[in-house]
């Protein structure tokens, strides 16, 4: 089994996964906070990574896919080291939010739910980030950043480099 992951050596994520494995293995509903942990060793989910847990818990493929598919926090593509969420809400949206978003979906040279190529980057759109008062908004990671322009939002990501 291999991925395309950075970080951690495969044998060592390999030996995460299989005590994660051991870990639930006796567990009845465990497939969710083992997907959990796997995609904290791997930081998504690769489908050998999946189909390896099926095995390994004796379930159908098609459910684990099926789960990992469903919820959002899984992801099934390996996303970039800075997360950036732009809020699309209300009161981001009145202000501009929409011209902040193009503005770094043109920066970083993706689109909605994209990574860039060199894995620094996944920007998503986000319904409320709960900082209405400083709308337009923006998060890179944990840290929130208001009171945007699309130029101010650009520059914001040079302290994500």
């Amino acid at each position: 089994m291999s991925c395309q992951c950075s970080g951690k050596d495969e044998a060592a994520r390999m030996a995460a996964l299989q005590q994660a494995v051991d870990k639930y293995r006796q567990t009845k509903g465990a497939l969710i906070p083992l997907l959990q942990e796997a995609q904290e060793i791997y930081g998504y989910l690769p489908k050998e990574v999946m189909q390896y847990i099926s095995r390994e818990l004796k379930i159908p493929f098609s459910k684990t896919f099926g789960v990992a598919t469903f919820y959002a926090q899984f992801h099934l593509k390996p996303r970039g080291r800075n997360i950036i969420r732009v809020c699309q809400g209300t009161a981001c949206h009145v202000r501009g939010g929409a011209k902040v978003f193009e503005a770094v979906s043109k920066n970083l040279g993706v689109g909605k739910n994209g990574t860039t190529d060199d894995l620094r980057y996944t920007l998503e759109t986000v319904a409320c980030l709960g900082a209405c008062g400083l709308a337009p908004v923006m998060m890179v990671n944990d840290d929130t950043h208001g009171r945007l322009t699309p130029d101010k939002a650009v520059a914001t990501l040079q302290k994500y480099e």
